[in-house]
């Protein structure tokens, strides 16, 4: 070794006698450039599916005329008990029912009969409770339409 200069103890000597070559340091990374926020669309609001307008021909009936229409398909003469008899809507269901009432006395006096009763008991009774579906139904969806095939007779009756 050189006497001249004397080997600094800090730093640290190769095999070779030379000094080592400095480390590089590590670099540090860069910092990633700030990216701009997404800006976010504006989110439509969604609306509630629209409710079908009530159509101009048929207003919306009041609950208690809807009710005793429906309980005119039932017992037909409770609604003509109460001041719902005036109500034209009320009125029509009350003459329906009473027409079914009426197909229904007539099948009962039909079933009993031997062979054709027995024969007719099923179809006449399943087409009674189909018809008494579709009065009571078209009371509760508000429409005055006569029962199918044996509607048209409750216009005959005047009260």
């Amino acid at each position: 070794m050189d006497e001249q200069n004397p080997p600094n103890p800090a730093t640290p000597i190769n095999p070779e006698g030379t000094p080592p070559e400095p480390t590089p340091q590590p670099t540090p990374a860069p910092t990633p450039t700030p990216q701009p926020e997404p800006v976010q669309q504006p989110q439509q609001e969604q609306k509630p599916p629209e409710q079908p307008a009530v159509s101009q021909s048929q207003p919306a009936k009041p609950k208690h005329s809807t009710l005793m229409a429906v309980l005119a398909y039932v017992l037909f003469f409770i609604p003509l008990l109460t001041d719902a008899k005036n109500d034209p809507f009320v009125k029509f269901h009350v003459k329906q029912g009473l027409v079914l009432f009426i197909a229904c006395l007539a099948t009962g006096i039909i079933v009993r009969m031997p062979v054709i009763g027995w024969i007719l008991i099923a179809p006449l009774n399943i087409f009674l409770l189909i018809l008494w579906i579709i009065g009571v139904l078209n009371a509760l969806g508000g429409k005055q339409k006569p029962l199918p095939v044996i509607g048209q007779y409750g216009e005959k009756f005047d009260f």
